[in-house]
C-alpha cells in the first residue's frame, strides 16, 4: 500500500480497479484548512491524463508494472511476435497495444514490453533508430534554404520529413519519440 503523501513522478498504484501513474504531484498546505496532495496521473492503460486531489493519508495498493527488453521477430496479421533472447519464449503482442511509434520497429529491434499482471498493454521501441530511407525526391542542386524538408519513406514503411540533402539509400536516425529525424547516420 501506499499513501497518497508518498506520491512521487513515477509512482504506479490502482485506483477503482485501474494502474495509474503519477505524472505530477504538489503538496499543497493552505493556511485554512487541512492540506492535500494536488496528482497530475495517466492511466498507463488507455493513456487518459487526469488531475485530482487527494487526503496524504489516502492509501492505495501498489500496482507492479513489468518492463521487459524482447525483440521482435514478426508479425502474423494482427498479431506480433516478440522473442525472449534468454529463454527463446515467444510473447504475442495485439497490434492495438503497439502505438504509433512502432512504425518506425524492424525486425530484429529490441523493444520495450510494458505489462501489468501478465497483460500486455504498451510496447515501447527504442528511443533511437537508424533506418535506410527506401524513397524521396531527389535533392535539388542549389535550393539550400535553411529548414526546408521533404517526404520520404524508410525501409519500415513509415513516412517521414526529411532535409533536402537527403537521398535514396542514405541511413538516418530517427527520434521515435517524436518522429522526426535527427542526423545522417555515421558509417
Amino acid at each position: 500500500m501506499i499513501s497518497a503523501g508518498e506520491f512521487r513522478n513515477g509512482v504506479t498504484f490502482e485506483m477503482d480497479g485501474k494502474v495509474m501513474q503519477v505524472v505530477e504531484f504538489q503538496h499543497v498546505k493552505p493556511g485554512k484548512g487541512a492540506a492535500f496532495v494536488r496528482t497530475k496521473m495517466k492511466n498507463v492503460i488507455t493513456g487518459a491524463v487526469t488531475e485530482t486531489s487527494f487526503n496524504p493519508t489516502a492509501k492505495f495498493p501498489t500496482a507492479y508494472v513489468e518492463r521487459k527488453k524482447l525483440e521482435y521477430s514478426y508479425n502474423d496479421g494482427g498479431i506480433y511476435y516478440f522473442m525472449d533472447m534468454e529463454s527463446y519464449e515467444m510473447t504475442a503482442v495485439n497490434e492495438s497495444d503497439l502505438g504509433d511509434s512502432f512504425k518506425f520497429v524492424k525486425e530484429n529491434m529490441e523493444c520495450t514490453i510494458l505489462s501489468y499482471k501478465g497483460s500486455v498493454f504498451a510496447v515501447e521501441p527504442p528511443t533511437f533508430v537508424e533506418l535506410e530511407i527506401t524513397q524521396t525526391e531527389p535533392g535539388v542542386k542549389g535550393d539550400t534554404a535553411t529548414n526546408v524538408t521533404k517526404p520520404a519513406i524508410v525501409e519500415t514503411g513509415a513516412e517521414i520529413k526529411v532535409p533536402l540533402f537527403i537521398n535514396e539509400g542514405d541511413r538516418i536516425r530517427i527520434d521515435t519519440r517524436t518522429g522526426e529525424y535527427l542526423e545522417r547516420a555515421k558509417g
